[in-house]
C-alpha cells in the first residue's frame, strides 16, 4: 500500500473503485486497521472510489509518541485528503472512526458530503475504564485485552457461526501498537462531544447495533435526535456491526450515500 505525507505523519492508505466516482472514506475502530472494511469494499466499489486508511498509531500508519486527541485525528485525516488532491469525500466512520466523523462534521463541514456515523457515540466509556485499559496494554501488553473483546465486538451468535472472521478481528487488535492503541484510547478519554453535536448540519446516518454493548442504541437515539435531519438505522449485531451484519450495513450506506433527497 502506498504511503503518504500527510499532518506531519506518514499515513497508509489505499483505494478502490473507479478513479472518477465521488470518493468515501472509511474510518476503522480502535485496535484495528484499514482491512476492518473488507466486508464492504466490493459493494462500495461499484458506485464510490473507496479511500481507506491507518489511523495514527495504527496499521501501516507512523505510530507517534502519545497522548493523542480526536482534533488531531481529525486533521490526519484532512491532510490525508489535501496530500491526494480530494476537496470533499463522503465519510463513514465506526466506533473511534465515528467520533473522528463527528470532529469532522463540527468543525470540517465543508470537506464533508456526507457523514455515516456507525457504531459510535459522542462519548464513550469514562475516564476511569480508559485509564484502566491504558494500565492494563501498558502492563500486559495486548494480548491482554484481546479475550474480552470478543463479547464487545460480536454476539455468541456470531462468534459461534464465524470463528475465521472474529480471529482475523483479533489478530489485528493482537499486533496493533501498544504505543498506538494507548495514544487514541487517550483521546477517546479525552473527548466529549456531547454538547457539540448540535452543530452538525451535513446530512448524516447513524448506524448502531441493537445488541453493542460499547456504543448502545441509546447511544444512536442521543445522535439521531441532536444531528438535525440524520437518519437512524439499527442493526442485529453488536459493535462492529460492519462485519456482523455486512449485507444490512452495506446497503444501508450506499443507499444513503446515493439518495438525492439527503443532499
Amino acid at each position: 500500500m502506498p504511503i503518504v505525507e500527510g499532518h506531519g505523519i506518514k499515513i497508509n492508505y489505499r483505494f478502490d473503485g473507479e478513479e472518477t466516482a465521488p470518493v468515501v472514506v472509511v474510518s476503522h475502530s480502535l485496535g484495528t486497521d484499514h482491512t476492518m472494511w473488507a466486508p464492504q469494499i466490493t459493494a462500495f466499489a461499484q458506485r464510490f472510489r473507496v479511500l481507506q486508511y491507518d489511523t495514527r498509531g495504527h496499521g501501516g500508519t507512523e505510530v507517534t509518541h502519545g497522548p493523542y486527541a480526536i482534533e488531531t485525528l481529525g486533521r490526519d485525516l484532512l491532510g490525508l485528503l489535501d496530500s491526494l488532491g480530494i476537496e470533499r469525500a463522503h465519510f463513514c466512520g465506526l466506533s473511534l472512526g465515528g467520533v473522528i466523523g463527528m470532529w469532522l462534521g463540527i468543525h470540517a463541514a465543508g470537506r464533508i458530503e456526507k457523514l455515516v456515523l456507525s457504531n459510535t457515540g459522542p462519548r464513550i466509556g469514562t475516564t476511569e475504564t480508559w485509564n484502566a485499559r491504558i494500565i492494563q496494554v501498558r502492563e500486559g501488553g495486548m494480548t491482554s485485552i484481546a479475550a474480552t473483546q470478543i463479547g464487545r465486538w460480536f454476539t455468541p451468535e456470531f462468534a459461534a457461526r464465524a470463528p475465521e472472521s472474529v480471529e482475523a478481528i483479533l489478530e489485528l487488535l493482537r499486533k496493533c501498537s501498544p504505543e498506538g492503541y494507548i495514544g487514541c484510547c487517550a483521546a477517546l478519554r479525552d473527548s466529549d462531544l456531547r454538547e457539540e453535536i448540535g452543530k452538525i448540519h451535513t446530512p448524516t446516518l447513524v448506524i448502531n447495533g441493537a445488541r453493542d454493548p460499547v456504543t448502545t442504541p441509546a447511544d444512536a437515539r442521543f445522535m439521531a435526535e441532536r444531528i438535525r435531519g440524520a437518519r437512524q438505522a439499527e442493526l442485529e449485531a453488536s459493535h462492529l456491526s460492519n462485519i456482523e451484519a455486512a449485507e444490512k450495513f452495506n446497503a444501508a450506506v450506499a443507499g444513503f450515500l446515493a439518495d438525492e433527497e439527503t443532499r
